[in-house]
């Protein structure tokens, strides 16, 4: 091969690897290297790789080569989130088995992923629709039951009406199904849950672990999501109903403001105390309210709605009588489903205020005009007014006043509340980890015993699996109808099963010990190898997967599995492939196919485009970048390694000098752009690398001079970590033996690194007129000297310039 061909570099090295085993990570326990975790998330198996996936695993990939350069023990493994509804969907398409589409794209990707060289153990490979992986899911969920952490209830949940299945909450984007788009309706349905809401704080205060090492934006999205806040609980009593309701309020010292109370009218309360004179208008105004969503529900813009029920409640702090209404801007799952409502100084009050003709009352002196007039409702900082002792304290004082009277009084008490609400798990659809619950008449809700897992899933596959609004594992009489456990007696498999989040909220910790058949996970191997040292993945799962790994990690530290608390040290958010400036998609006609750029231009173009086109968190348009120019870059880089004659092993010491300093001045700086996630700086200053090295082979000291030796060696190694196939075949083509990715990182020379001269460009009226050679640690004033002084400066100088700036020891500007 003597020029340049990707396609015949692929061809020969791919096969050459599988031989090799490069990557595989060691579990010698007395394997004396430090161990690193880099994990990619989950791959789905919807069909071929895409230009997505391109982007994501080239960063995870230059992650995990770089460390095995620099000698740790690397675990890089592989394996597929296989649950879903697209199977589900595929296969009543072809009247087909979901396993069949799943696993034949699964074979597809596993192909795609050798031929895009991603660094792998392919040894580790799990999927998490196999009996033998979805057996511990079901062990794990029998655990969370038996510490009272997976619960079954009855309430209004979301259910989307296109994939007829309920969804968690954090599933819900703008009102809409995240998967579909469908928009989602709210439905009573008896579901599980896992109870994520005990360990809220937890997930909170622990966030202090992850500071230095996740993005700023998915931290705060966590918070935002979790949503601690500081109140007090206020009990009210409803006229005509013997047991107070309690209330959350964030602002309890506004109390003497409360002039109505609104309940969400489809909360149970709102049916139980609606007199029977407004029954009917009830009734009504609940049937309109379930078509909207909250999204709608909650929206400023909308115009306020709602139904006076006939009750009044009792202020508490001093006893006058409020107007309970229902109203559709109070959802049944904030709080305790109602709300005191302070029209002064809560816009949205004020607006249903005003539309209803109820009193508005300033408690909260902030100098503005009054809200009853203007129509606007004024902050809640300022001096409190019309409210008896709190008069003339803070906000700050008149919350901590009114929660020791409302506490002495047993009126109410400081609680805190978190908008998380506990994590909707059960689906209605087949393709999923079977919950492992039998439901007995006399026994109740029985745990399949450890020794039947795993509960495997019925033969059903085509119309037998078509949405029907319950899971279509109901119909499978004879897997449905067992014996109880407990009794002996007739009972039945609960047929929900498991949201695929579940699947993957442990997965990280199964690759520790894949094959191990006595428990989820090996707990030594878990603690040789985790937490995961580096993420990789997208943004788009901040508050779904990553909160809920969190979570599971939290709980199997509480079961004494795991001696960490945080799954995930470091964590890397690639941004999207784009076109044009718009989100790929084939209604827009400006999709990329992968298999096309990988075939016009080389697997090694197209991840070292991914590298170079800017940080890893920016999106990439593929319309402003090169792979063609890429490829041309790595032709370049390939003739260097062709065209270098000295032996291997020659002593580097009596080497060109300056191509010497160039060497390790890459070194230093590509470690260091690699530690800190810039792979395109690094990508720059390896082609400044292989222009250095190609300008001393050409009209330098030439082929035969170790120091060109030096650096096609060390361009090699640092260029694999983005093209492989390339410098695989330069390693072999400098006579090397061994895999490049095997090679060892290179040590920069601190001697080396030290420049004994800086060359300072010279401006006058913004011209170039002259190249000084200093020394790097000049002074501002002496090189202001010298550039004055310069005989190609003078002579354009009439007596003294008007201004010199200085940036030492690379610029002087001058302006005459």
């Amino acid at each position: 091969m003597s020029e340049y061909d990707p396609q015949a570099l692929q061809a020969k090295w791919q096969p050459r690897w599988e031989e090799m085993d490069p990557f595989r990570a060691s579990d010698d326990p007395a394997d004396p290297r430090e161990r690193r975790y880099l994990l990619d998330m989950f791959p789905y198996p919807s069909g071929d790789l895409h230009m997505g996936h391109a982007e994501a695993w080239a960063f995870g990939d230059i992650i995990a080569r770089y460390w095995q350069q620099r000698g740790y023990n690397v675990l890089h493994p592989a394996g597929w989130d296989s649950f879903g509804l697209p199977a589900e969907n595929a296969a009543i398409k072809r009247n087909a088995h979901p396993a069949e589409w799943t696993y034949a794209n699964i074979e597809t990707q596993v192909n795609s992923f050798k031929r895009y060289a991603i660094s792998f153990d392919w040894s580790r490979r799990l999927h998490t629709s196999d009996p033998e992986y979805y057996k511990w899911t079901q062990w794990l969920f029998l655990r969370f039951f038996e510490r009272g952490l997976a619960y079954r209830k009855g309430g209004l949940v979301n259910w989307c009406p296109n994939d007829q299945t309920v969804l968690a909450n954090e599933q819900v984007v703008q009102g809409r199904c995240e998967r579909c788009g469908a928009e989602v309706v709210r439905r009573e349905l008896t579901q599980w849950y896992f109870k994520i809401t005990d360990y809220a704080q937890r997930l909170l205060d622990d966030m202090d672990q992850l500071e230095d090492g996740w993005p700023d934006r998915v931290l705060a999205m966590q918070r935002n999501w979790i949503g601690r806040s500081e109140g007090a609980d206020v009990r009210f009593v409803i006229e005509g109903r013997e047991e107070p309701v309690t209330v959350y309020t964030t602002r309890p010292d506004t109390l003497f403001g409360a002039t109505f109370f609104v309940v969400a009218p489809d909360a149970a309360l709102a049916d139980e105390i609606v007199s029977p004179e407004q029954r009917q208008a009830f009734e009504d105004y609940r049937a309109e309210v379930a078509k909207l969503s909250d999204i709608e529900r909650l929206s400023t813009e909308k115009e306020k709605t709602g139904v006076f029920l006939g009750r009044y409640a009792i202020n508490p702090v001093n006893g006058e009588r409020m107007p309970v209404w229902a109203a559709d801007y109070v959802l049944s799952d904030y709080g305790h489903g109602a709300i005191m409502a302070v029209p002064a100084h809560d816009q949205r009050d004020l607006d249903f205020a005003r539309r209803f003709g109820l009193p508005v009352k300033v408690v909260v002196h902030t100098g503005l005009a009054d809200p009853g007039e203007t129509g606007i409702a004024t902050p809640g900082e300022g001096q409190l007014v019309n409210s008896g002792p709190l008069d003339g304290l803070t906000k700050t004082e008149a919350i901590r006043k009114i929660i020791e009277v409302l506490s002495a009084d047993g009126l109410g008490r400081g609680t805190v509340n978190f908008r998380l609400r506990d994590w909707l798990l059960s689906r209605q659809r087949f393709w999923g980890t079977p919950i492992p619950i039998i439901h007995c008449a006399d026994c109740g809700e029985v745990p399949v015993p450890d020794e039947q897992l795993p509960v495997e899933l019925p033969d059903l596959r085509g119309e037998a699996l078509a949405p029907k609004g319950v899971s279509p594992l109901a119909a499978a009489t004879d897997w449905v109808e067992v014996e109880c456990p407990k009794c002996g007696g007739a009972a039945r498999r609960d047929t929900d099963t498991m949201d695929t989040f579940v699947d993957s909220s442990w997965y990280f910790l199964r690759y520790c010990s894949p094959r191990y058949e006595d428990g989820p996970f090996d707990v030594e191997a878990v603690r040789r190898w985790s937490p995961v040292d580096q993420y990789v993945g997208g943004v788009e799962h901040a508050v779904l997967h990553l909160l809920y790994s969190r979570f599971f990690t939290k709980v199997l530290h509480d079961m004494g599995m795991l001696d960490f608390t945080e799954p995930f040290l470091r964590l890397l958010n690639q941004g999207q492939v784009i076109n044009g400036g718009k989100a790929m998609s084939k209604s827009l006609g400006n999709g990329v196919d992968l298999g096309q750029q990988l075939e016009a231009y080389g697997v090694d173009a197209v991840r070292l485009t991914m590298a170079f086109a800017g940080p890893p968190e920016e999106d990439i348009d593929w319309a402003d970048v090169s792979p063609a120019a890429s490829q041309k870059f790595l032709a370049r880089a390939f003739r260097v390694f062709n065209d270098v004659t000295s032996a291997p092993g020659v002593s580097f010491d009596t080497g060109d000098l300056e191509l010497r300093r160039v060497t390790h001045r890459t070194v230093d700086e590509v470690t260091r752009l690699i530690d800190s996630r810039r792979f395109n700086v690094a990508v720059a200053r390896l082609m400044e690398l292989t222009s250095a090295a190609r300008k001393a082979i050409d009209a330098g000291p030439g082929p035969a001079d170790p120091a060109v030796r030096e650096a096609a060696e060390a361009l090699a190694i640092m260029l694999s970590l983005v093209a492989p196939y390339t410098t695989e075949e330069g390693w072999e083509r400098l006579g090397r033996t061994g895999s490049v990715a095997q090679a060892g990182w290179p040590v920069a020379d601190p001697a080396l690194l030290v420049q004994e001269s800086v060359t300072c460009v010279v401006q006058v009226a913004g011209k170039v007129r002259d190249r000084l050679e200093v020394s790097p640690d000049i002074s501002d004033a002496d090189l202001e000297a010298l550039a004055l002084a310069s005989d190609k400066v003078v002579p354009l100088l009439n007596g003294t310039p008007k201004k010199v700036i200085v940036r030492a020891p690379k610029l002087v500007n001058i302006v005459p």
